[in-house]
C-alpha cells in the first residue's frame, strides 16, 4: 500500500474522529440539553393549554384548531410557533459559539497546532451545527407527537388538499416537515459560523446571529421590501404547507434547499477567507 493512500486514510480517520469528538462535546454540554428541553416544552405547553381550555376560541397559529380532533397536529403547530424565534435562538447560540467559543477559551490554537487544518475545522464545526439543527427540529416534532398522542385522539389526518392519509403516512409527513425546517436553518448556521470567525466573544456572535434572523423575518414581512423576499434566508421557513398536500408538491422544498445552499456557499467562503487570515496562534 502506497504512502499517499495511507496518508489519505489517516486524514480521513482523523476527520471522522474529530467530527465525532465535536458532536460528543456539543451534546455533553448542559446548555445544549437545556435548549433542547426548552424546545420540547413548546409543544407540551401548547397541548396542555388546549386540553385545559377545550380548544379555546380557535385563534392562534396554524393548525391550532385541529389539535382537539387529532393530536398529531400538535407537532405541526409547535413548529409554527418555534420557527420565528425559538429555533433561530438555539441555532444562533450553537453556530455563534462554534469558533468564537474556542477562541475565548484558548483551545482554538491547540486545535490548529494538531493536524486538523483550518478548512477541516470549519467544516466539522459547521457539520456539528447542522446536526444540532436536525436535533432541534426533531425534538419539537417528536415531543409534539408524543404529547399529542397522550392528550388527544389520534387518527387519519385530513390534508390541506382535502385528502385523508393514515397515521403512518402522517408520521412520515411530520418527519418531512422536520427535515424541511432543518434545511431552512442551514443558511442561518452558515451566517453564525462566519460571524463566529469575526470575534473572540461568543456571546456577541450568538446575539448577532439571532438579531440577523429577526431582521430577515421583519424584512420578509414588509411589502416595501417585496423585491428582497426571495433572497432572504427566512423566506421559506413557513413554506412547508406544500408537504401537507396530495400529491406532495416539492417545489417549495427545492426552492428552500437551493436558497440555503447559496447562503452556505457564500458565508462558508467568507468564513474561510476570514479564518484563513486570522492570527490565532500568537
Amino acid at each position: 500500500m502506497s504512502s499517499d493512500l495511507l496518508a489519505r486514510r489517516e486524514r480521513r480517520a482523523l476527520g471522522w474522529g474529530f467530527f465525532a469528538s465535536e458532536l460528543s462535546v456539543l451534546f455533553r454540554r448542559r446548555r445544549t440539553w437545556a435548549m433542547l428541553a426548552a424546545l420540547a416544552a413548546v409543544p407540551v405547553l401548547i397541548a396542555v393549554a388546549i386540553r385545559l381550555t377545550d380548544g379555546g376560541s380557535g385563534r392562534g397559529p396554524a393548525f391550532l384548531d385541529r389539535i382537539t380532533q387529532n393530536g398529531l397536529f400538535v407537532a405541526m403547530t409547535a413548529l409554527v410557533v418555534a420557527i420565528p424565534l425559538f429555533l433561530p435562538l438555539t441555532v444562533g447560540v450553537v453556530a455563534g459559539d462554534s469558533i468564537a467559543g474556542e477562541a475565548s477559551s484558548g483551545t482554538l490554537r491547540y486545535l490548529l497546532v494538531a493536524p486538523v487544518g483550518r478548512i477541516r475545522l470549519l467544516v466539522v464545526k459547521y457539520a456539528a451545527a447542522a446536526v444540532f439543527c436536525l436535533a432541534a427540529t426533531l425534538t419539537v416534532s417528536l415531543a409534539g407527537i408524543l404529547i399529542g398522542v397522550a392528550l388527544f385522539p389520534v387518527g387519519p389526518v385530513t390534508l390541506l388538499s382535502g385528502d385523508t392519509i393514515g397515521v403512518g403516512e402522517s408520521l412520515l409527513r411530520s418527519l418531512l416537515i422536520a427535515l424541511y425546517v432543518t434545511v431552512g436553518l442551514l443558511g442561518l448556521s452558515a451566517i453564525g459560523l462566519f460571524i463566529s470567525t469575526l470575534t473572540d466573544a461568543p456571546v456577541g456572535a450568538m446575539a448577532a446571529t439571532v438579531v440577523i434572523s429577526i431582521v430577515s423575518q421583519v424584512l420578509d414581512s414588509l411589502s416595501q421590501t417585496e423585491w428582497l423576499h426571495p433572497w432572504l434566508f427566512s423566506h421559506y421557513w413557513l413554506g412547508f404547507a406544500d408537504l401537507l398536500r396530495q400529491p406532495v408538491d416539492w417545489s417549495s422544498f427545492g426552492s428552500n434547499a437551493l436558497l440555503q445552499l447559496g447562503y452556505v456557499v457564500v458565508f462558508g467562503a467568507l468564513a474561510y477567507g476570514r479564518f484563513a487570515s486570522k492570527d490565532v496562534l500568537s
